[in-house]
């Protein structure tokens, strides 16, 4: 598994199982059996509500814990909630997780970001991170950190390549993670021609080639399934590089466009929900 090295010098794997949208008993499963194909990589946020169930995949798996990077999110409700952390680290399982993100800029997110720092300073989140800070979000709390974040976790594909955040990243070597690595929704991305061209050429589909184009960009891209064979597909994707031409071209197709557009609003709601953590 090919790796990238965060500016802590901890190493991350390139390629991970996402858990966004999948129940429990799904989440378990894919976890478990993307760990014994290949898998060292797992995301997962407060949010999701499986974190107990991805903690299970992880012991069910057989591999053991220290060879696993096991990333969560904070979500805004506990930002101000001291035991978060020890929650957290208690619904997966575990004694520390690998990476730990504050998951919106919403609410006290200041407070949220304090807890990651003790977080890090305890041991108990090897590396730290901000998910959705992008804009005015990411210039503020670049006045008020004490540790500069190793991940940042946005919105990120060909259609939308994040080149105003990454010249920030530039600066801290802040490494991106991408969500929405194929678009979502529609299969506007997925159909352009050049990525059924480069799939015949390398013999991958074009989802294997997008997912590709993210690690050659620098990205660590997590996408999630609860199908065993696309879980399988989605890790077979290093075994070729794309040539300096071919990522030119797929740079032709940012249009600087994301799928999802949140609103002062959405943040206000995500500040006054709080999830519902599974009991079992």
């Amino acid at each position: 598994m090919e790796k990238i090295i965060l500016n802590n010098k901890l190493e991350c794997p390139a390629v991970g199982i996402g858990t966004f949208m999948l129940q429990p008993a799904d989440a378990q499963k894919s976890v478990r059996e993307a760990l014994k194909m290949g898998y060292r990589l797992v995301d997962t946020a407060n949010a999701y509500v499986n974190e107990r169930a991805v903690g299970r995949g992880i012991k069910e798996s057989g591999i053991p814990r220290e060879e696993v990077f096991l990333s969560t999110k904070l979500w805004p409700s506990e930002y101000e909630n001291e035991e978060a952390v020890d929650e957290t680290l208690a619904r997966l399982g575990v004694d520390y997780v690998d990476l730990l993100y504050i998951h919106q800029p919403a609410g006290n997110w200041l407070s949220g970001y304090r807890l990651l720092e003790k977080a890090y300073k305890e041991g108990k989140a090897r590396a730290i991170g901000i998910s959705n800070f992008e804009g005015k979000y990411i210039e503020e709390l670049e006045t008020k950190w004490e540790i500069v974040p190793q991940f940042i976790q946005v919105e990120a594909h060909p259609y939308f390549t994040q080149k105003d955040l990454r010249k920030t990243l530039e600066k801290y070597d802040i490494k991106l993670m991408s969500w929405y690595p194929l678009g979502h929704g529609d299969k506007s991305l997925i159909n352009e021609s050049i990525f059924a061209e480069l799939g015949k050429k390398y013999g991958k589909t074009p989802a294997q080639i997008i997912l590709h184009w993210h690690t050659q960009m620098g990205f660590v891209v997590i996408p999630g399934s609860k199908n065993v064979d696309h879980i399988r597909d989605n890790l077979d994707i290093m075994d070729f590089k794309l040539t300096d031409e071919e990522m030119d071209r797929i740079a032709t197709l940012d249009k600087g466009q994301r799928y999802y557009h949140r609103t002062d609003s959405q943040l206000e709601s995500f500040a006054n929900w709080s999830p519902a953590y599974e009991m079992a």
